[in-house]
């Protein structure tokens, strides 16, 4: 292409990018209202540049045409401004990247192994995590010692949601800032993994406007894999628990996980445990979104 050509191109992106962002209502996309008249119809740049979890800077140079974007942040864009398949397709186009439109991901249906297994676990809170965090099942236990999972919408059962957004779960965290650091460190890596995904940009975008901490710590850029560790609950019902987690991942599927919490045996935590199973078994039964 030449010179004058990808000006050309560059200046039609540019022009497209701002007419479709005059065209989002700010609340549609979930941001918070403020009372003051606005200057702008639709997003301003600063807005656009925060769901799309890139800098103003950025995303100003992409309308004015001093940027080329690549084909991940293109895919951001065309969710945060709600285009449709023939507008995205022409965002593509725009760019220079035609041929370089995200294949849909398939739902993910939890493995039958996992799920036995899942189902043996008695007195061992458990949960199946597939890609984002998202939960895709959990036991009984996985239900009293977090939150009822059957009680949250499907698209907000995400891990990483809940740790942000969920009142109860932040509060059951005693070390909620390691907590959460951890889980913005995950879902980066997760990013990098697969730049392309459009609802994990959708949930980076949410959470980004939601609350302040997750925006910065995204911003850190710090990548973390799901392993192993330990963290201590304040529970309302079994107090004060030490527990061991462990992310045990999938042979044909690894993108899920089955994520345990043990404690050591004859501890208090131990009882705890015990006590939390003897409460829980009635309230609720092995459920998957």
């Amino acid at each position: 292409m030449s010179s004058d050509a990808h000006s050309g191109h560059s200046h039609e992106l540019g022009e497209f990018l701002k007419a479709r962002r005059a065209e989002v209502s700010p609340r549609t996309v979930g941001l918070p209202g403020t009372g003051a008249k606005r200057r702008v119809k639709g997003l301003r740049r600063e807005e656009v540049a925060l769901l799309a979890s890139i800098s103003t800077d950025y995303y100003t140079r992409l309308e004015q045409g001093r940027r080329q974007a690549s084909a991940p942040v293109l895919n951001t864009l065309a969710r945060v401004l709600l285009l449709d398949d023939e507008e995205r397709a022409y965002l593509f186009e725009l760019a220079g990247k035609a041929g370089a439109r995200p294949a849909r991901r398939a739902a993910q249906k939890v493995q039958p192994q996992l799920r036995r297994l899942l189902d043996e676990l008695v007195t061992t809170p458990a949960m199946i995590l597939g890609r984002r965090m998202d939960i895709l099942a959990w036991n009984p236990m996985a239900a009293a010692l977090l939150t009822d999972f059957s009680n949250i919408p499907e698209r907000n059962r995400n891990y990483v949601w809940l740790v942000f957004s969920d009142p109860g779960v932040r509060e059951l965290h005693t070390e909620w800032e390691s907590t959460a650091r951890a889980c913005v460190a995950m879902l980066r890596m997760e990013a990098g993994r697969n730049p392309t995904d459009q609802r994990l940009a959708a949930l980076v975008g949410e959470l980004s406007v939601r609350d302040d901490d997750f925006r910065r710590w995204w911003g850190e850029n710090r990548v973390a894999s799901r392993g192993r560790g330990s963290k201590v609950l304040r529970h309302p019902v079994a107090g004060e628990l030490t527990l061991d987690w462990d992310a045990l991942a999938c042979a044909d599927d690894p993108e899920q996980q089955l994520v345990v919490w043990t404690a050591e045996p004859g501890s208090p935590s131990w009882d705890g445990l015990r006590f939390l199973s003897s409460w829980g078994s009635s309230t609720s039964r092995t459920r998957s979104g």
